[in-house]
């Protein structure tokens, strides 16, 4: 299915591109905001998000090189932030920065790995 295009010739953003670009930015939005942990209300918007992002955004075609980017990012994310905390001054941040990121890229992780099972079960 093509894009939809405007007047002046630019491709418009699916809802799930969009919805993907607030979700990362509020992600290290809250990891500054909240650098010792996050906020129950922050949690589950992000939550929420990655889910919908998880059914909206990735095809078919995209599912393997998401899923292999999310398994870096669950593993980056949980391993670095608990070395990167270490950091004077800055750690605290980085780390509340990579868990805000950790609790949105997991549940879309989920959804999209839940689908391609199903997918192979099908089949």
């Amino acid at each position: 299915m093509a894009k939809k295009i405007d007047i002046v010739g630019r491709r418009q953003p699916k809802i799930g591109t969009l919805l993907f670009g607030f979700g990362a930015a509020l992600a290290v939005a809250g990891g500054l905001i909240y650098p010792g942990g996050l906020n129950t209300i922050l949690s589950s918007v992000l939550i929420a998000l990655g889910i919908i992002v998880g059914m909206l955004n990735v095809t078919l075609r995209e599912t393997n090189s998401f899923l292999l980017a999310t398994v870096s990012l669950v593993v980056m994310s949980a391993l670095g932030g608990a070395v990167l905390s270490q950091v004077p001054s800055i750690g605290i941040y980085v780390e509340g920065i990579l868990l805000s990121i950790l609790t949105f890229i997991l549940p879309a992780g989920i959804i999209v790995a839940l689908r391609t099972v199903y997918r192979l079960a099908e089949d």
